[in-house]
């Protein structure tokens, strides 16, 4: 088990740590359980310096990419109606490479703006965006104009997963929504079922023994989440799907018939992330501090998660975990700003170092090549490469967002390379609590800060 470091778990910083509850409500919801940042996001200085580190590796001079000047370079342009309502989003282009502050082939291409409200999730399919806020409804993109949308009748969303040609959706109201493209314009996305099926919550609110103690004097069929529904996550081999919520809970799907295979109670407080990575395992963070690891396995007559380890168990509440499957890397962020890495190698999983590139808490991670994303509460994306042995250089820092940022989503470019084809680009996706989509074009070309 590895414990926190940097001593943070020191009277001093377990102060700083309560005082961050005053800001909790600001930084992701106003029932966002347990995740602290260290100082009020508003107060953290927009010219941040660009130089980040790790303690696994000598880091070389980084880029900080400050384009959000470029916002004024042109009129809003209002976008097309969406099928079922009046488009609250505005479209923000840009002009060329040199005007949006591109350095190497880095830099920020475009930006869609909400006229209020948070970005709490993004999906890609192929060519479509999906974007989930606080106000139910989900938005769909294309070429970053507007495709179609749908709503739910309640619930804002936390978290989006595209499988094939369905869309699952988790709520605030802790239901799991299954939609579907229907082909129709006038209807766009229609929903063709939920996470449980209303026959199999029925059926199981029939039985006394199906019932959990949630909190006193609340018992609820173990089938259904009780919470928000923060991170959906697919084994596609197996054909399952992983949620896991502020309930604490962590439940499997059986994806072919929607029925609820098990329900794990996995950590002591809400589970904030949810991954299925590579040798059969599963990773869960948790706003208890813990990093756990899970495998399913036959269990007398029938198959089972059991806990093989605790990668992590620190003070600060664990944010995000990413898997990297190629290089068999796991990252887990936290509210403290670091981010923690494990590498397989023997079939077990060794702690590879901490990267130390954010100030306040790492609110997202995203994985694409060599590269790992990592979105804060201040406001900047650290764009980091793995090179070998376990070292990572963080190639720059992209800061367009004016507020925390909240979720990212990452694509391969289709474009060639025209400057240097050995390295590789992608396109990036980064939802705030500015009210923003932001696109980025981002390479793996080292970038040279001349400021």
């Amino acid at each position: 088990m590895t414990k926190q470091i940097n001593g943070s778990s020191n009277t001093k910083d377990n102060n700083i740590i309560r005082a961050g509850k005053q800001t909790l409500s600001v930084l992701l919801h106003s029932s966002e359980p347990n995740i602290f940042i260290t100082t009020n996001y508003k107060q953290h200085e927009n010219n941040e310096s660009g130089h980040r580190s790790s303690n696994a590796s000598s880091v070389s001079p980084n880029t900080s990419l400050n384009s959000s000047p470029v916002r004024h370079f042109m009129s809003p342009i209002k976008y097309m109606q969406s099928p079922y309502s009046k488009s609250p989003w505005t479209n923000l282009p840009y002009g060329s490479d040199r005007e949006n502050g591109y350095i190497g082939n880095t830099g920020l291409i475009g930006s869609l703006v909400r006229e209020g409200g948070h970005i709490y999730s993004l999906a890609l399919s192929d060519d479509l965006l999906y974007t989930g806020s606080d106000s139910k409804n989900i938005r769909v993109w294309k070429n970053l104009m507007e495709f179609s949308g749908f709503n739910s009748s309640s619930g804002l969303v936390k978290a989006i997963l595209v499988i094939g040609d369905q869309i699952f959706t988790g709520h605030q109201d802790g239901k799991i929504r299954v939609w579907k493209y229907s082909g129709k314009r006038k209807k766009g996305y229609i929903r063709v079922g939920n996470l449980p099926t209303t026959k199999d919550f029925i059926k199981s609110s029939m039985k006394p023994s199906n019932y959990i103690e949630v909190r006193r004097s609340r018992n609820v069929p173990w089938i259904k989440h009780f919470d928000a529904v923060t991170c959906m996550s697919l084994d596609k081999k197996h054909g399952l799907l992983y949620s896991g919520s502020w309930d604490r809970s962590m439940k499997v799907w059986q994806l072919s018939n929607f029925k609820c295979l098990e329900s794990i109670d996995a950590h002591n407080d809400a589970i904030n992330s949810v991954v299925v990575g590579f040798d059969s395992l599963v990773f869960t963070g948790s706003s208890d501090g813990t990093v756990k690891v899970w495998r399913r396995e036959l269990v007398g007559k029938a198959k089972k998660h059991i806990l093989v380890y605790t990668l992590l168990d620190q003070e600060s509440a664990v944010t995000s975990v990413v898997v990297n499957t190629t290089d068999a890397t796991v990252y887990a962020g936290s509210s403290d700003g670091l981010i923690n890495f494990w590498e397989f190698e023997k079939q077990a999983l060794s702690h590879g170092g901490v990267l130390r590139g954010h100030k306040l808490a790492v609110l997202c991670l995203a994985t694409a090549g060599n590269l790992l994303l990592s979105g804060s509460a201040d406001k900047s994306i650290c764009v980091w490469r793995r090179e070998g042995g376990g070292i990572h250089t963080c190639l720059s820092v992209l800061n367009g967002h004016t507020g925390p940022v909240k979720c990212l989503a990452v694509q391969e470019r289709s474009e060639d390379n025209e400057n240097d084809e050995n390295y590789q680009e992608w396109v990036v996706y980064s939802g705030s609590l500015d009210n923003s989509v932001n696109l980025w074009r981002v390479s793996e070309q080292p970038q040279i800060c001349n400021r």
